[in-house]
């Protein structure tokens, strides 16, 4: 689900100054990783009937379980991953610091103020400079999480693509980076006390309005998307009966199809936009490799943050982890501008050249913030898996069993770690534990106790 950025995947310089807002466009850019199975083509309506008729009769997982070699595998890529996490963090910020100590930020100054006056003219040039050299500096860890996925068969992404991505997620980044620079400044100069604040307020229409147009704009920029039920209407008749059990409106044309085989193996679907551009999108390697009881066991997941506000939840939670962010970084940026300010070339809090001073505080915060971040994640992926049970009771025979089944086939396929330690769980994992997912589906069934569902009655 493209709620909230993974941990692993931040841009962590535009995100610093965003704190920790999930811009969808990032984790499309760098989607989830994949089985290292070839990808295959969307399937026919007799390949779902067999598909379901040939998994049916298959046992219900007690919990996750991987053969000895694919838990090796699973073990070695979380850690691989987890390495380039922290070494990809400690070397941003050590970036950062010799960006102030050599004094980099203070020539793009120079530049930006010899070319114009304007601060608009000032920011446009100073910003995509320095921006652009962090994600430069950012650029070998990428690569090296696509070479890893690339090694462990979970992508099917040629470099030339990948670079074509990354530097059209670049370009997207710089660009909302000059407005985000140009504003924090502005506002710096006009209430040197309060400007965090007032910078708060003027960039939450910015976050609304990217996350409102990033389903139509951005995300076309690296998948390509198609209506699902022109091409799978046995699929979408089987989620009209979803729908209908549920008691919403969800018309097919917000029910959309992303060919993400063209780049990816992994199994996934997920829940994006606000209001009129609000919409659910299933992959079609998801299509193609479960059977229709998990696929609606899926939709039903998906369709719960659909209804139940997630994402309008999401942007809330995340502009409220901003205000505390800018708050508290103002304190320490004064602090820092005021100690070293000197030693750095910089000539106040609003000087260009101190925007790698507020990206170091800013940087900090979020890695800080990471772990709250992910419970909160944590808490509304488990609300979905809850209300994909509820809606799916009376339409799927054993819909706890296909719940089950699904976890443990896309766990599988995505090289899901099975015994994570809570350390890890508590620091990188944006959704439950797969074992703990299949056990919640196994038990939850207050039909039989005689109780009502919370969601779905």
């Amino acid at each position: 689900m493209a709620l909230l950025l993974e941990s692993n995947s931040l841009k962590h310089h535009l995100a610093a100054i965003f704190f920790f807002l999930g811009l969808p466009f990032v984790s499309l850019a760098q989607a989830p990783p994949a089985d290292n199975r070839p990808s295959p083509s969307a399937p026919s309506a007799q390949a779902i009937i067999a598909a379901e008729q040939s998994v049916a009769g298959e046992p219900v997982p007690q919990g996750y379980t991987l053969s000895p070699e694919r838990a090796a595998q699973a073990t070695a890529y979380a850690r691989a991953r987890r390495r380039i996490y922290f070494l990809d963090f400690a070397g941003g910020l050590l970036a950062l610091l010799i960006v102030l100590r050599w004094r980099v930020a203070v020539t793009f100054r120079r530049w930006a103020e010899r070319i114009s006056r304007y601060r608009i003219l000032q920011a446009a040039i100073f910003a995509p400079a320095l921006l652009a050299l962090l994600e430069v500096v950012d650029l070998p860890a990428a690569a090296a999480r696509h070479w890893f996925a690339i090694r462990y068969g979970l992508s099917v992404q040629r470099w030339v693509s990948w670079l074509g991505d990354w530097a059209k997620g670049a370009l997207l980044e710089l660009a909302l980076g000059v407005l985000l620079v140009w504003l924090l400044y502005a506002v710096m100069r006009r209430s040197p006390r309060r400007w965090w604040f007032y910078g708060w307020l003027g960039s939450l229409p910015i976050l609304v309005f990217m996350v409102f147009l990033s389903p139509w704009l951005v995300d076309p920029l690296f998948f390509e998307f198609k209506p699902l039920a022109p091409g799978h209407p046995e699929l979408a008749a089987q989620i009209e009966r979803v729908i209908v059990r549920a008691g919403e409106d969800i018309p097919e044309s917000r029910v959309y199809v992303m060919n993400a085989s063209s780049k990816l193996n992994a199994l996934n679907a997920y829940v994006t936009g606000l209001g009129a551009s609000r919409r659910v999108v299933v992959w079609d390697t998801t299509i193609a490799r479960l059977p229709t009881p998990e696929l609606l066991a899926v939709f039903g997941h998906e369709m719960g943050h659909y209804v139940l506000g997630h994402v309008r939840a999401g942007v809330l939670f995340a502009a409220g982890l901003l205000l505390a962010g800018l708050f508290s970084g103002s304190y320490l940026f004064q602090w820092a501008v005021s100690r070293w300010g000197g030693l750095w070339g910089l000539r106040g809090m609003d000087d260009w050249a101190s925007l790698p001073v507020l990206l170091l505080f800013l940087s900090l915060l979020g890695f800080l913030v990471t772990p709250v971040a992910n419970a909160y994640s944590r808490r509304i992926e488990h609300q979905a898996d809850q209300y994909g049970l509820e809606v799916l009771h009376g339409i799927v025979p054993d819909a706890s069993a296909a719940t089950a089944r699904s976890f443990q086939i896309m766990g599988e396929v995505d090289l899901e770690e099975s015994a994570p330690s809570r350390a890890v769980v508590f620091w990188f994992y944006s959704h439950p534990p797969i074992n703990d997912r299949i056990i919640f589906a196994r038990t939850y069934d207050p039909w039989s106790q005689g109780r009502s569902p919370e969601s779905v009655k």
